[in-house]
């Protein structure tokens, strides 16, 4: 850790050119996971990632791994489960149940980042206004859903969950269509995986992605309250 710089009580990060090259890019430690600095971190392309037994880690990776709302794929199989009406689909009605599941399915297999320091601060976030879920449901049963936060026009994904078929997908495939319809150009993925994949994610180089994130961070979407507008629905 002795190369990576250390961060203090200011909210100043490295530049992220100094990242280092691997893929993953690690930028700093230390800090603290209070609402100026995650807001900050993001707002300049970077997100928090570390384990229980590790010091707060910084990341902006290269490349990086986007969704542009409007591109969004929605494949044959699950446009015929869209249209069967199988699960309900909500924002904000269950925060802390969507990070706590996100938490226990990775746990289960690899380990999660999602400590209890992160739910806190993420729950924090929500409190504020920042950071938001989307809910499936399925009789009444939460069955998949995932969680980020929008800044201006842009939203960054940070966890889904998914314990019945294609309910992470379904929750995805939602949040993109609004996302689009209020004017939110960019979802951050952070880091490339094949589900995302299947979905319509791509990577980008870092240098875009900073462009984007310069251009849309600032800007106000459509008014709106977090709340589905159905009238998309239909058309899937």
């Amino acid at each position: 850790m002795s190369q990576i710089p250390w961060l203090e009580e200011d909210l100043e990060f490295p530049d992220i050119s100094s990242a280092l090259t691997d893929p993953d890019g690690l930028l700093a430690a230390g800090g603290d996971l209070t609402i100026p600095r995650l807001i900050k971190a993001y707002q300049q392309g970077i997100f928090p990632w570390f384990d229980d037994d590790q010091p707060i880690m910084w990341w902006s990776p290269n490349p990086r791994c986007v969704l542009f709302p409007e591109n969004v794929h929605i494949s044959k199989s699950l446009r015929k489960k869209l249209n069967k009406n199988l699960f309900t689909v909500t924002f904000d009605k269950d925060f802390q149940g969507v990070i706590q599941q996100c938490a226990d399915s990775r746990q289960a297999t690899t380990g999660t980042w999602i400590t209890d320091d992160m739910q806190e601060a993420y729950l924090a976030l929500h409190e504020q206004g920042t950071a938001h879920s989307v809910e499936v449901w399925m009789n009444d049963e939460l069955v998949g859903g995932l969680y980020g936060l929008a800044l201006g026009c842009c939203f960054f994904g940070e966890s889904m969950f998914s314990t019945a078929t294609d309910a992470s997908k379904v929750a995805f495939v939602y949040l993109c269509n609004q996302l689009r319809e209020w004017g939110y150009s960019i979802i951050d993925c952070q880091v490339e995986n094949p589900h995302l994949f299947t979905l319509g994610a791509e990577n980008i180089q870092r240098s875009e992605f900073q462009t984007i994130l310069e251009s849309n961070i600032h800007k106000k979407p459509k008014p709106h309250d977090w709340v589905f507008n159905w009238r998309w629905v239909k058309g899937l």
